[in-house]
């Protein structure tokens, strides 16, 4: 795991904690996602596609709000599958969706991370735990 993949996931968890400080709607598939963006140092809220009982159901009790709404569903066929209904049905109802998120958390990690819980691995390294810089072993 290298230096520049840890800063990059710090990045991307610095700008998705501003993301939902400013209001912004977080979806993640299951508890295990929340659980995984917890872990990496994500203090924001988070909603949880699976606690609803189906799409529509989460259409309809987003499609409405102001706020952007940054899908951050796996990258599995599920995960895709899904990402692309809500996506429709969201944009068709004049949702403001963003795929930004989980675009760039697949480039940060060359692809490696199919699954959101897969970001508990690098969980040590993201928090200072690990790592090979020096200012971060006041945590160890």
């Amino acid at each position: 795991m290298d230096a520049t993949t840890i800063d990059r996931l710090r990045i991307f968890v610095d700008r998705l904690n501003i993301e939902s400080e400013r209001g912004s709607v977080i979806v993640v598939e299951g508890k295990r996602d929340l659980e995984a963006l917890a872990r990496i140092g994500f203090t924001g809220q988070v909603t949880v596609l699976n606690h609803y009982k189906g799409i529509n159901n989460f259409v309809d009790s987003h499609y409405h709000v102001d706020k952007k709404i940054i899908l951050l569903l796996d990258m599995d066929r599920t995960g895709k599958c899904l990402t692309s209904k809500l996506l429709k049905q969201l944009q068709s109802r004049g949702g403001n969706v963003s795929l930004f998120y989980k675009k760039t958390l697949a480039r940060i990690s060359n692809g490696k991370i199919r699954h959101v819980e897969d970001l508990v691995s690098y969980a040590p390294h993201v928090m200072g735990f690990m790592g090979s810089r020096k200012d971060l072993y006041m945590y160890i």
